[in-house]
């Protein structure tokens, strides 16, 4: 019997049937484990911690900082206005690829070098990844009570729902993702350019991709939504054959925007391959931390609510340090 834990399994939320249900199972379960951790959502919270002083609305202690310290202390916040959310989806056709399953599984198939996987593949794609991330956070947002915004790309922006808190949201978003079609080569920087134009208020934007664009460019347009006051996170989703590269004797590899094949020998091709990945990462999360945007990577094989919990734990923990805490 399957228990409410085996959901968040990507094998076992590749086959369930509607983005909707794998949101409410991973969400439900997570809020279900707020209560026994410090794990938050993205609701907006305290801008920094001030000593307390008579007369101050005592609504506002940290009762939590006193039993460590001993000492009373207020919670001061940002704002209270409701959270708008920007999700925003790379639906081009590279986000279609699933590798072979674990770090040795592929393996040569015969002499016209394609391969075959030794034990499976990978349970979804990278878009059915990333879908299911982005359903599971509009979930949680609207469990929230907060706004939700939905935008989808490749080479172009391609389809967008303007900010909502209204419970409908999901089902729009489940609507969305079934009209998609990926065909299309990735443009990343002029969607982000048009967006910031688009979204004035200020919030929070979230970008699943896999990033298979010029590091330069797309740090252009990632600076453009800073410079318009939105927070910008990003959820590189990747599958591990990316990661890893797992193959071994002669492969013949087949372009997904390019439609090009190479056929190369594996063996002699991994260590330039990794690398020139390695260094792109690099690039990609040195450039990110200098403009001061989140970055998260999220393996296509780790559990979805690993990936988020992991993710959301760690930046309630980034808002402790930035608040000026005392240390415990």
């Amino acid at each position: 019997m399957n228990t409410s834990r085996d959901y968040f399994d990507p094998e076992v939320l590749s086959r369930l049937k509607g983005l909707g249900l794998r949101a409410r199972l991973i969400v439900e379960g997570y809020v279900s484990g707020v209560h026994r951790s410090p794990m938050h959502g993205f609701s907006v919270e305290f801008a920094e911690h001030r000593e307390y002083a008579p007369g101050d609305d005592l609504r506002y202690l940290d009762w939590k900082v006193y039993g460590r310290s001993d000492k009373f202390y207020l919670k001061q916040f940002e704002e209270e206005t409701n959270l708008a959310c920007h999700l925003v989806l790379d639906v081009s056709e590279s986000m279609t690829y699933r590798g072979p399953a674990g770090a040795s599984a592929a393996e040569a198939d015969g002499p016209n070098g394609s391969a075959r996987s030794a034990r499976g593949v990978s349970p979804m794609t990278k878009l059915e990844y990333a879908q299911t991330v982005s359903a599971a956070l509009t979930y949680l947002v609207l469990h929230q009570q907060d706004c939700v915004a939905l935008a989808t790309f490749d080479d172009g922006l391609r389809s967008i729902l303007g900010p909502s808190n209204n419970p409908s949201r999901l089902q729009q978003f489940t609507e969305m993702m079934e009209a998609v079609e990926p065909r299309r080569k990735t443009a990343i920087a002029p969607v982000l350019h048009e967006l910031a134009q688009r979204w004035t208020r200020r919030g929070i934007v979230i970008v699943l991709s896999d990033f298979f664009d010029s590091v330069d460019t797309l740090l252009e347009g990632l600076k453009h939504l800073r410079y318009r006051r939105q927070e910008v996170i990003l959820f590189h989703v990747l599958d591990r054959a990316e990661l890893a590269f797992p193959f071994d004797g002669a492969i013949r590899f087949q372009g997904l925007e390019q439609g090009a094949e190479l056929s190369v020998e594996s063996r002699a091709l991994r260590k330039a391959y990794l690398r020139e990945f390695d260094e792109y990462l690099r690039q990609l999360r040195f450039g990110c931390r200098a403009a001061g945007i989140d970055y998260a990577l999220m393996p296509t094989d780790q559990p979805v609510d690993v990936a988020l919990s992991s993710y959301l734990a760690a930046r309630h923990a980034r808002g402790f340090r930035r608040s000026g805490r005392p240390a415990t």
